[in-house]
Formats: C-alpha cells, structure tokens, sequence
C-alpha cells in the first residue's frame, strides 16, 4: 500500500491505497517502515512523500474507528518525520485532508497544485484532529485560522493556504516531479526551524478573546452540535500545554467523542450518502447491471420557480439547456431570473464570471414544443396538477424521439398516471428538485411500476453530474419526503390549535436543530400553494373548505392555514403570513397580534379551551409522526432503506446532520420508546390516521433490531 523508491538522492514514499489513499494500518505501517528506510540509506538526503492515483492521503481509515487502535499512529509516523535528520516535503495533489493534512504539517515543506485543497474536517463526523492537527495548524497558520479551519471542517484552495504559510509553494505540471526538484533545492539547507512543534502558536496571547468569538458563531450555527465546542478546546491546548501534553490530552478527547452519539450519527450519515447510489427495483434492475444513457441536451418546460432554478442547476454543470414557456411574456421573465441566479452565484462565489457567461451562453428558448423533437431528456416542471401535466407528457410523447426520457419535476403527483398518458411508461420517471433547485442538493428519483432500470441509471447520474445528491423511491403521494413532511405540519396546526402559539413551535424545533421551525418554512415556501392544492383535492371529493371545518375525508383537520390565506396572508411574499414582515420579500419578521387574534377566535368558534403545550409534547407529535410514516414507507417498499430515507431529511429538510436523520435518531433513543408514545398520541388522536402504528416498526421494537438490519429483516418478514 505504499511504495518507495529512489531518484538520486531523493527517496519517494508513495501511498498507494486507492480510491482515496487512506491512512489505514497497513499504510501507516507502510509510511512509517519506508521512513526508516530513506533514513538508514547515506545516499538519501531528502524525501518526499505523496500520493498515487486521484489524491494525496484523504485522512484515517473511517472504518476502523470504534475498533481498538493499532500502533503506529499518525503521530507516531509524524514522530518519525520530525526526526528523520533529512527534509521531508509533502507532495499534495487532489486534497489533502484529515490524517493526510497532518502527515503534511509534520514534514518541513508542503508543495500543492493549483487545483489542490487542503483542510480538517474531523467536525463533519463529530470528531477533533487528534494525529497532531489541533496542535501543529496553529503554529503554522495561528490561532485565528485553526479556529475557523478546524471548526467548520473548511477545505482551503492551495492559493488559500499558500496565503496562510499550509502551503510553502504552489506548483504546475506532474506533482511529483515537482516534489523531486524541490527536494533537491532544499536537501542541503538547514531545515530544523521548519519542525513545528519547536514553535509557539501564533497569536497565542488573543486565545480568549478569539476562543469567544468562536464560541459565538458556533452558538448561533450548531444548534446543539458539541463536536465544534471539544475543537476549540483541542486548539487551546497548542498554547495551554505542551506539545506532547497537548496531543495526549486530544487524544483522550477523541476517544471520548469516538462514543458519543453524536459521532456515530454522523458517520452512519457519511456512509448512507455513499450507499445511496446502491439501488435497485422490485421488478429487478441495478445499478451494478443498468447502464445510464449519454445525455447530452435537455430542456426544462416551464421558467417560473422550479423551472428557473433547475435550468441554472443544468446550465452551471456544463448542460446546454432548452427553455420552454407558453408565451414569450412569461419566457422572458424566465430568462431575467436565470440571469439574475447566476449572476447571484457569481456573487457567492460558487463560479466565476466567465464560467457564469458560458453557461448563459448555452441557454436557448422557445414556446414552441416542437422543438424539442431532438433533445435526450425532458424535465417538466409546470404547475401541480395532474390534468395539466397528462396533458404536456401526451404531446411530449408524440414530439420527443423514441428513446427520450420524460422527467416530471412533481412533488406528490403519481409517477404511473403520468406515465399512462404516454406510450413510453419505461421512459417516464420523477425528479423531485427541491426549491431552490439551484442551491439545494437534495434531488428525490422516483420510479414507477414501468420505469426501466436504465431510465433509472440515467436520472441518478444525471443527479450526480449536476452535484445533487439523488435518492431513489417508489412512486406514492407525496413519495417519501412530503409524505413524511404531511403529518408533521398537520400536527404543527394541531398543537396551535390545542394552545400552543407558532412561534413557540418553532423555537422548540430550531433548539432541537432543524434550520427552521414549520411555519416559518410555510411563510417561505407561500402559503397559497398547500392552498391551492387543498382546494383541489377538496374539489374532487366534492367537497368545500370551510372556517369550522374540523373533519376532512374522514381525517382532523385544521383550517387555521386556510384562514390566513383566505386574507392574503401568504407568507414572505406577500409580507404577511403566519408573521409579519418588513415588506414583501423580506426575511425580517415579527410576531402578529392579529394572526393571535385569529387563532384565539378559532380557537373559540370551535370552543376549544387552549391548554398548556409542552417542549416535550412539541418534540414528539412533530418528530414521531413523521417517523411513523418513515416505517410505513419502508413498511411498504417505497423507500429501500432507513438510509434513503435520513438522507432524504438531511438534505431535503435540513433535519440535523448529527442525529443522523429521523430513522437514525428512532434507533437511538430506542424504537420501544419511539412505539409507545405513537401508540399514546393513537389512542388521543384516533381521527388522525398518521398515528395508526406502523406494524413494521412494531416488530422492530419488540427486538430493539439495529438500524443497519431493518432492511434484511423486513424482507424475511
């Protein structure tokens, strides 16, 4: 796994442990058995260490924590490095991160290509650097950008690092070619003032009041998220303690937080997200077997919201996009706000101007649907309605080339009835983009009983291409992350209904992590659309919403929302909604004595005496609701996994990376417990079907079966 050997006088140590070079046993075995090889050969007066294939070492092999360390560490190779009596330069290409940024920090010199990054990321898996990091950054780059490095988990450009001395030289052409010539400038001079740990941290004697500023921001940030604080105490101890002190003492720390829950949530994320691309279909099909098709044009039928938003998703990836409207009126609003989100993103720095040009450049328009008889795939993202949207696939079918894909961007509409219209059902397929499809990543696939696995295969590459992360479901109301989301906001309308006032819903919820509460999600999104949609489905049942509407189909029901948009209150767009705001657009709210008013003389009407609502009570009718139908979905195969599911919320709705996701967090505080409280708020609620148990949950609980064994045991059950 690591490779040595000789030009000259320099000696190559080459880590060779693909795909990410890992710094697993064998490699630490490899680097430090190899070190003292260069140092016992006369003719050797410089080494340089670097990677084979894509990258320099990534960091520790992510599979062998929980598991008794072995000796050597990175420390110890670190050790080796420090006192080997020769210059040693670490040689980065592709990014050096973790374990492998703090190989680096022991040699005397770093070099890094342009497109190199460098950082610490050992927060993004509730973890502290603990092979020297948290010691060795702050000598080198002082405190201030250890802090911020090391707290966030921020990878740095090498130009970035160049700036704050990570990086000795920034180089061009083969990396190590580059590492042998420096080597062989550098092999003769002094190098000892290069030994880090011999320094002092810099701007050691702003500790405190750097420490508090941090503390702020990851106040403000994380929400519950410890990982961040024990960082921070890792990085005071390079100036508190040290240097030997200070590593024993993060290295207790580490294997303090290698135990904690939050820790083992967030590396169950880190391994859920890789094992989403792992599908399959009932009707059989894989992605080991399927094979994408080569998409090379698309377009994107309607420019409003969604539409917009994923046309920009496309074009920033390299896709030359193909916009449609019904009338040029609309069209051209369409194209101002493409331009307007990629000037945006040049703003945030997410591409350069030139790259923002080029990708204007690759849109085209039209409102005529027949010119898309040539493209390769189709995503249809016009209004929620079934009609309008059998309608456009039917054209489509009749317009597009035999072997083009129909993607319809719907949120809850069923992927077979818009396939039925059409006579390619294979070929018909949903893309859940989530808004805005621009910036978030979250992309929900969903299959029909016809789609084909190489439709499949296409839409899930198309995610990644597009730097989405795409989880693939069955096709059902709402599929799996509305579906979910359904029962929670009816339970959130019920709460207040009962006594509780929004804003303490939300509050409760941003402190248990969510990004934000459920009704300052509805201001956001407008409340006009669930409107709308209730209206509908209201319509076809034959039926009217009304103020003292308490049952609908059967089901509690809570007209609170309709209320409010009844007198235009939709939300931050109309700059009143369940908050009031500044001015339409703006995101600056505040409480509204009339929306209290409406929902005391609600409450009133329908003589309901408000009662004291609880954090507790808060917490697990919106948590636990939303859980129960997670079982049902497995339950009922439109999910495959518990994974697919907790990525799903991770990225669709923000819930809190380190709980791992709603199924994650049902496992950990115990799936008995989870049962029991559904089973209570059941027996409260009986006119609410989402609190009928899952029977599959039920089984699971009786056994407390790990997460990890759901699937398996459901598909013997």
């Amino acid at each position: 796994m690591v490779d040595y050997w000789r030009q000259g006088s320099v000696a190559v140590i080459a880590v060779n442990n693909p795909p990410v070079n890992a710094l697993s046993y064998n490699v630490r075995v490899g680097l430090y058995n190899n070190l003292d090889k260069a140092a016992n050969d006369r003719d050797v007066l410089a080494v340089v260490i670097c990677g084979k294939g894509r990258t320099f070492p990534v960091g520790a092999d992510i599979h062998e924590f929980g598991q008794i360390p072995k000796e050597p560490w990175i420390t110890d190779v670190g050790r080796k490095i420090e006192s080997l009596g020769k210059p040693v330069i670490a040689a980065i290409h592709g990014t050096g991160l973790g374990g492998g940024l703090e190989i680096a920090l022991f040699c005397h010199y770093r070099i890094a290509l342009p497109n190199a990054r460098v950082g610490l990321p050992e927060v993004l898996i509730g973890l502290l650097p603990a092979g020297g990091g948290a010691q060795l950054l702050p000598r080198l780059a002082g405190i201030q950008v250890a802090m911020e490095m090391i707290t966030t988990g921020r990878q740095l450009p090498a130009s970035e690092a160049a700036k704050y001395n990570i990086i000795d030289k920034v180089v061009s052409g083969d990396i190590v070619k580059e590492g042998i010539e420096f080597a062989l400038r550098v092999q003769n001079k002094p190098f000892q003032d290069k030994i880090l740990r011999y320094r002092s941290p810099h701007g050691k004697d702003s500790l405190q009041p750097i420490t508090e500023a941090v503390l702020r921001k990851i106040k403000m940030r994380s929400r519950g998220f410890y990982a961040p604080v024990w960082c921070v105490r890792s990085i005071a101890n390079s100036v508190k303690l040290p240097f030997e002190e200070g590593l024993a003492q993060n290295r207790i720390m580490f294997q303090q937080m290698q135990l904690s829950g939050q820790a083992k949530a967030l590396q169950y994320a880190f391994f859920a997200e890789r094992s989403i691309s792992k599908w399959k279909l009932p009707c059989g099909g894989n992605f080991a077997t399927a094979v994408p098709r080569k998409i090379k044009t698309i377009s994107v039928i309607g420019a409003g919201t969604m539409g917009t938003g994923i046309t920009v998703a496309l074009l920033s990836a390299g896709f030359p996009v193909l916009l449609v409207e019904q009338n040029k009126r609309f069209l051209m609003k369409g194209v101002q706000t493409v331009q307007s989100l990629l000037e945006g993103g040049v703003k945030r720095r997410k591409f350069t101007a030139e790259q923002a040009k080029m990708a204007s450049s690759s849109l085209t328009t039209t409102v005529d649907l027949q010119a898309l008889n040539s493209v390769d795939l189709v995503i249809e993202a016009v209004f929620e309605t079934l009609s309008l949207k059998e309608d456009i696939f039917s054209k489509l079918d009749k317009i597009c080339k035999p072997e083009a894909i129909l993607c319809s961007n719907t949120s809850y509409l069923n992927i077979d009835k818009i396939a039925a219209s059409t006579r390619r059902p294979d070929k018909v397929v949903g893309t859940h983009f989530f808004s805005p499809a621009h910036i978030m990543r979250l992309m929900e696939n969903i299959y029909g009983c016809k789609t084909s696995p190489e439709t499949v295969a296409t839409v899930m590459d198309l995610g990644k291409r597009i730097g989405k992360v795409p989880v693939l479901v069955g096709t059902c109301p709402g599929f799996c992350a509305n579906r979910m989301n359904r029962p929670q906001s009816e339970e959130a309308l019920f709460l207040v209904e009962e006594g509780a006032q929004p804003e303490q819903i939300d509050q409760v919820l941003e402190d248990f992590g969510m990004p934000m509460g459920p009704f300052k999600v509805r201001d956001l999104a407008g409340g006009d659309i669930g409107w709308r949609s209730r209206k509908d489905a209201a319509l076809h049942l034959g039926l009217t919403l009304s103020y003292d509407l308490q049952f609908f189909n059967g089901e509690r029901y809570c007209s609170l929302a309709d209320k409010l948009c009844e007198l235009g209150r939709f939300g931050q767009k109309t700059g009143s909604g369940w908050y009031s705001y500044d001015k339409p657009g703006s995101k600056q709210l505040s409480i509204d004595e009339d929306v209290t008013k409406l929902i005391q003389n609600h409450r009133d009407s329908l003589g309901i005496k408000p009662r004291k609502i609880t954090t507790q009570e808060i917490q697990e009718r919106f948590l636990f609701s939303g859980i129960n139908e997670g079982f049902k979905i497995l339950e009922e195969g439109i999910a495959a996994r518990p994974e697919d599911i907790d990525i799903i919320w991770l990225y669709g709705f923000g819930f809190p990376r380190h709980y791992g996701g709603p199924m994650f967090y049902a496992s950990q505080i115990g799936l008995k417990r989870v049962y029991d409280r559904i089973c209570h708020y059941h027996e409260l609620f009986p006119y609410s079907s989402h609190w009928m148990p899952s029977k599959l949950l039920q089984k699971l609980s009786i056994q407390e079966v790990p997460i990890g064994q759901w699937a398996e045991l459901h598909s013997k059950l």
